[in-house]
């Protein structure tokens, strides 16, 4: 992004109050700096209020400098609506936020995930849970999301972290650089440094009780469906299974015993139309069509679709899929053993975020088996029909 681009969002993101008029004025002229730069009449005409005008007008280079500051820093980034690289996903909630800073992998972004919510003080068979569940759907190639609070959200990054190649995103309530509550400090970077973390807010912001249902819409919407492992009636978990609800996304819940008080939010949710979930296999078998149409938009972007041929009963890469450096070293790592993420990332030199959205994308196209998170490359019967394959990097 270019610096003026850069500065001119920042003062967009930093104004107070409603998001609709500031990303009406990105929608209308296109890059950060022209709205900027298109001044009060325009500001006004795009919807934004009389408080917000004047202080987008008096914003002073110099208050945020700690937010240049932080991007200039290795692995941070601010994706802004204006981006092509914005989520597909975010754009279909009803209020959707105007940027998101990343520290860590901003692709992330675009993989296929479960979300994973529940009780900041849960039962340790929910814990375990929680744990067991994300380490499942990291081992079948999703990345799970949850929100860095403690509970059911620690235990779910940790689980999927406890996969060799298992990724993860937090999306925090305070600003990207805040971990809250204060002792998963440790844990914000281990996310940071092999997934990714997420915030709305500017880096500095501290928490606020007011963020955290803010933080619920982006998790939700982030997500290919909702997990709830243990919720009283009365929590946010059941905020977050609303909201991904209201955005069409699918929404699970764990079952509990009848005595546990953190088990009848779960009961009330699946009263209410949540599935009912005892493993990872049935979260992975209802959101994999929705997976399937994400692999679909991220394939048009990265310049469309590419077929391949059968050969020999074996998927092949078309000659131009083969041309992709990366794509050509992937397949020549694959073979008809079963190959782990950690080996391919030895044979390849290609990273985990790249290589589990790599194979997910031929997963789904029918080229790629994956079993217990091993990877062999498919064999199709002599009439099967033949397939294409996605861009998923």
């Amino acid at each position: 992004m270019a610096d003026d681009d850069l500065d001119a969002l920042l003062k967009l993101q930093a104004l107070p109050g409603a998001v609709a008029p500031r990303r009406r004025l990105l929608d209308r002229l296109g890059a950060p700096a022209a709205a900027l730069a298109a001044g009060p009449r325009a500001w006004r005409e795009a919807g934004l209020d009389e408080t917000q005008t004047v202080a987008l007008a008096q914003c002073a280079d110099e208050t945020l400098a700690a937010a240049r500051a932080w991007l200039a820093q290795p692995g941070h980034h601010l994706l802004g609506w204006h981006d092509p690289a914005y989520p597909p996903q975010l754009r279909r909630l009803s209020s959707p936020p105007l940027a998101l800073f990343v520290d860590g992998d901003p692709a992330l972004l675009w993989h296929p995930s479960v979300a994973i919510v529940g009780s900041r003080a849960p039962s340790p068979g929910g814990r375990d849970n929680a744990r067991r569940f994300a380490r499942d759907l990291a081992d079948a190639g999703f990345s799970v999301l949850s929100g860095l609070a403690a509970g059911i959200d620690t235990a779910a990054h940790e689980g999927a972290l406890a996969a060799p190649s298992g990724l993860t995103v937090a999306v925090l309530g305070t600003g990207p650089d805040v971990a809250y509550p204060r002792e998963n400090a440790a844990l914000r970077d281990r996310i940071a440094a092999r997934g990714a973390v997420v915030s709305e807010h500017l880096p500095g912001t501290q928490a606020r009780p007011s963020h955290f249902p803010s933080r619920n819409r982006i998790l939700a919407g982030l997500s290919l469906g909702t997990l709830v492992v243990e919720a009283a009636l009365r929590s946010g978990a059941l905020i977050t299974a609303k909201q991904a609800a209201d955005a069409g996304r699918e929404v699970f819940a764990v079952p509990g015993s009848i005595h546990n008080a953190l088990a009848r939010g779960c009961h009330q949710l699946i009263r209410d139309g949540a599935a009912l979930a005892e493993t990872a296999d049935e979260v992975i078998a209802a959101v994999l069509p929705v997976a399937a149409s994400l692999a679909t938009t991220l394939r048009n972007r990265l310049e469309g679709p590419i077929s391949t041929s059968v050969e020999a009963a074996t998927a092949t890469l078309s000659p131009a899929l083969l041309d992709d450096p990366d794509y050509h070293k992937l397949w020549t790592a694959l073979g008809h053993d079963p190959t782990g993420m950690d080996r391919l990332i030895e044979r390849t030199g290609l990273t985990a975020a790249e290589l589990s959205s790599m194979l997910l994308v031929m997963e789904l196209e029918g080229l790629v088996s994956n079993r217990h998170g091993r990877y062999t490359r498919k064999t199709l019967s002599p009439n099967a029909p033949e397939t294409g394959a996605g861009r998923g990097k």
